[in-house]
C-alpha cells in the first residue's frame, strides 16, 4: 500500500511540474508584464529598472525555478486588472464555487446512483423507459441552454429563485458561506441542478450498465442458487462490485465539475474562481490565468490520488497483484 502511494505522489509531482511549465509560459511569453503593469506615459529607462527587479532579465530556467518557488508558497504575483495579489483574489471566489460543486456533486452521485440502481433493478418497467429517455436531456443539451431554460420556468416564469447571484453570505472565520442563509440556498439550486445534470445522467448510465452486467454474473447466480435474500444480493454483493469502476469515474467528474464550472457560474453570474478566470481571459490578466490553470491541475492531481488510493482498496484484485509483485 504505501509503495502503491509513493508512486502516485511520484507521478503527481511530476504531472504539476509539467502543468507549472505551461503556466510559466503561459505567465512569460503571453504579452509584456511590465506594459500591462505601468502606463503608456512610463519611461523606458523605468521600465527597464523594473523588468530588472522583476528579474525578468535573468536566465529562463532562473525564472521558472523562482516561478516554481513562488508557487509552492502560493505567490502568484499581481493582478494587472485589480492590482491585488492573485492568491488573494482566488482565495476570496474559492468557497463559491467549491460550495457550488459539492452540491453539484452531492445532487448528481445521490440521484445517479439511485436512478442507476433502480433502472438496472427494473429495467423493463415504464418508468425506467421514461427516466432513460429523460436523461438524454442532461447528456445532448449544452450546460448554458439548461441553464438559461431553468433560469425562465423558475425564476422568470414562476419566480421561485433568484436568476443570478450568491444571495446573502456570512463570514465564519476565513471562510464566506451562503448555505447558512435562506436567500443564499435558494440561489443555489439552480445553478447546482444546472451543473449536475450532465454528471447525474453519466452516473446514471454508468451504475446501470455496470450492475447489470454485474447481475449477469456466474457468482450472483450462485448467491441466488444459497436462497440468499433479493436485498443481500442486489445491495450486499452486486452494487458493491459495481462501485468498482464508478468510484473512478466519479472522482474524475468531481474534479471536471470545479473546473468547468465556468460555464454555469458566467450564466448565472455566480462569483466563483470560474467567472473570475473568464473575466481575467477577456483582459488578458496572464497572473489570474496561470494561477488558475496550477489550480484546476491541482485539484485533478489530488483527486486523481484519492481515487486511486480508494479504488486499491475497494479493489482486492490490486492488493494481490501488488503482493505477488506483478
Amino acid at each position: 500500500m504505501l509503495a502503491f502511494i509513493i508512486r502516485r505522489l511520484a507521478q503527481s509531482v511530476l504531472v504539476m511540474l509539467f502543468v507549472a511549465l505551461i503556466a510559466f509560459v503561459v505567465f512569460r511569453y503571453v504579452g509584456d508584464p511590465i506594459a500591462s503593469m505601468v502606463g503608456v506615459e512610463t519611461r523606458l529607462e523605468d521600465q527597464a529598472i523594473m523588468r530588472d527587479r522583476l528579474g525578468l532579465n535573468d536566465p529562463v530556467i532562473w525564472q521558472f525555478l523562482r516561478f516554481i518557488g513562488n508557487a509552492m508558497q502560493g505567490e502568484f504575483g499581481i493582478s494587472y486588472r485589480l492590482q491585488q495579489p492573485v492568491t488573494e483574489l482566488i482565495l476570496s471566489r474559492l468557497p463559491a464555487t467549491l460550495e457550488l460543486a459539492f452540491a453539484s456533486a452531492t445532487i448528481a452521485m445521490v440521484f445517479g446512483l439511485t436512478l442507476g440502481v433502480f433502472t438496472a433493478l427494473k429495467p423493463k418497467s415504464f418508468l425506467t423507459g421514461f427516466v432513460m429517455a429523460v436523461s438524454l436531456i442532461g447528456v445532448s443539451l449544452p450546460t448554458f441552454l439548461i441553464g438559461i431554460g431553468l433560469i425562465y420556468i423558475f425564476a422568470v416564469e414562476l419566480g421561485w429563485f433568484p436568476s443570478f447571484g450568491r444571495g446573502e453570505t456570512v463570514q465564519i472565520g476565513a471562510w464566506r458561506t451562503g448555505l447558512l442563509t435562506e436567500s443564499g440556498l435558494r440561489s443555489l439550486v439552480l445553478p447546482a441542478i444546472t451543473l449536475s445534470l450532465f454528471q447525474l445522467t453519466l452516473i446514471m448510465r454508468l451504475v446501470r450498465a455496470e450492475m447489470l452486467e454485474v447481475l449477469r454474473t456466474e457468482y450472483i447466480r450462485f448467491a441466488r442458487a444459497r436462497g440468499l435474500s433479493q436485498r443481500a444480493i442486489h445491495f450486499g454483493h452486486a452494487l458493491k462490485n459495481t462501485l468498482v469502476p464508478v468510484i473512478t469515474i466519479t472522482g474524475l467528474q468531481l474534479g471536471s465539475v470545479i473546473a468547468f464550472a465556468i460555464v454555469t457560474e458566467t450564466v448565472f453570474q455566480w462569483p466563483g474562481v470560474g467567472s473570475l478566470f473568464i473575466v481575467s481571459v477577456q483582459v488578458v490578466d496572464v497572473p489570474v490565468m496561470a494561477a488558475y490553470l496550477m489550480f484546476i491541475a491541482l485539484v485533478f492531481v489530488l483527486i486523481n490520488l484519492i481515487v486511486d488510493i480508494l479504488y486499491y482498496v475497494v479493489d482486492p484484485r490490486l492488493r494481490v497483484d501488488a503482493g505477488s509483485g506483478k
